[in-house]
């Protein structure tokens, strides 16, 4: 009986991710591409769904010329001279030296070498031989090694918790290298999670990095991580270390919109509570985040994490004018909360793109009515 209730649950939710409640002006789904009465996301200049990048959360085209360079000619120094010339307590270039480890752990996994062959990533191993003192690429390759274990293994696994002490040491060299930086304790904060580290060694690392930058949303993010319940804390501490974040953000951070990916981390896995994304809990930190995004730099890269995530919480809480809003932002790069979940983030970010076309329309919007 108890498979049946779940099955029935998982049927709904289903039902609830593709068809979205009445409204007055008619009802809001999902039809077939081509159906008389699809609304159509081309209408507004968004793009294809397989012109989304799925690598980014937003653009930085410096980062992908350079990622192009290196790749194409698998010579490192383009991503050193890039990191080198990267401000190191700014947001940007832990996103670069994500970037560039992704770049070298995807190219492993697509070309994971053999007899005669060269391994994929191998530009990135030159790197650290060829200049070991070069602290971008002690960074870049201790974030490898993060990946690499989240990729390749199961927490908890020997394997796992071999790759993270190597990560760990790694991190080490890097902040060694560069005693101002915060990036290889941000880093770190990966390792502590899936390592386990004790609440004090968490606290003595993360006040390393509040030394260095204190209103980084990057490493707040990675932070939250492991406070939250199912790694080593709970849902009240990830709602208080989100919430002090956020109180004490200066004016224009990104800081305030923490509570709402503290709220994301901790969503019921089958919620049939209609009004849940209606609910003071989820609208307060909806409200936060939105006043984050109007108050912060229009160059600050962060912005995009939290756009991307408003959409999610906007389409589902059929705030379908806002949701658009969102989208005239952020629509072309998908590589963020929450799509990064899913097997095919592209796929997931059009069919919360399409529904918030379809509410938008139906509610007497158009492209004529929406400002860009």
């Amino acid at each position: 009986m108890e498979i049946l209730w779940v099955l029935m649950a998982l049927v709904m939710l289903g039902f609830v991710l593709l068809q979205v409640s009445r409204r007055r002006r008619g009802a809001v789904g999902l039809v077939e591409p081509g159906h008389p009465d699809a609304a159509d996301p081309a209408n507004y200049g968004f793009a294809r769904e397989e012109e989304l990048d799925i690598r980014m959360p937003g653009p930085d085209q410096d980062l992908l010329d350079v990622l192009d360079l290196v790749q194409r000619t698998q010579d490192y120094r383009g991503a050193m001279q890039l990191l080198a010339g990267t401000e190191a307590e700014g947001e940007r270039r832990w996103q670069r030296v994500q970037a560039f480890a992704g770049a070298a752990s995807l190219e492993l996994r697509q070309r994971p070498g053999g007899v005669g062959e060269t391994p994929g990533g191998q530009w990135l191993r030159v790197w650290r031989a060829e200049a070991p003192k070069d602290a971008g690429g002690a960074a870049v390759h201790a974030e490898f090694l993060v990946q690499q274990a989240w990729r390749t293994s199961t927490p908890g696994s020997d394997d796992f918790r071999i790759i993270m002490e190597e990560a760990r040491a790694a991190c080490g060299e890097a902040a060694l290298l560069a005693p101002g930086d915060p990036v290889p304790y941000i880093v770190e904060l990966s390792v502590a999670r899936g390592l386990g580290y004790s609440r004090e060694e968490f606290e003595q690392l993360w006040l390393k990095i509040l030394d260095r930058a204190p209103n980084h949303m990057g490493a707040h993010l990675a932070a939250l991580q492991y406070w939250c319940e199912k790694w080593h804390g709970s849902r009240q501490q990830a709602y208080s270390f989100a919430e002090a974040a956020a109180a004490r953000a200066p004016r224009g951070s990104l800081l305030a919109a923490m509570p709402l990916f503290a709220v994301f981390e901790h969503l019921p896995e089958v919620n049939l509570v209609s009004g849940f994304y209606q609910s003071e809990v989820v609208t307060k930190a909806v409200h936060g985040a939105l006043h984050a995004v109007h108050s912060a730099r229009p160059d600050d890269p962060m912005q995009a994490h939290v756009r991307h995530l408003l959409v999610f919480f906007l389409v589902r809480g059929e705030r379908w004018a806002e949701a658009m809003n969102q989208l005239t932002v952020i629509d072309g790069h998908v590589g963020a909360l929450p799509w990064t979940l899913s097997t095919d983030p592209a796929a997931e970010f059009a069919v919360y793109r399409a529904l918030a076309v379809a509410g938008y329309e139906a509610n007497g919007g158009s492209p004529a009515t929406l400002p860009h």
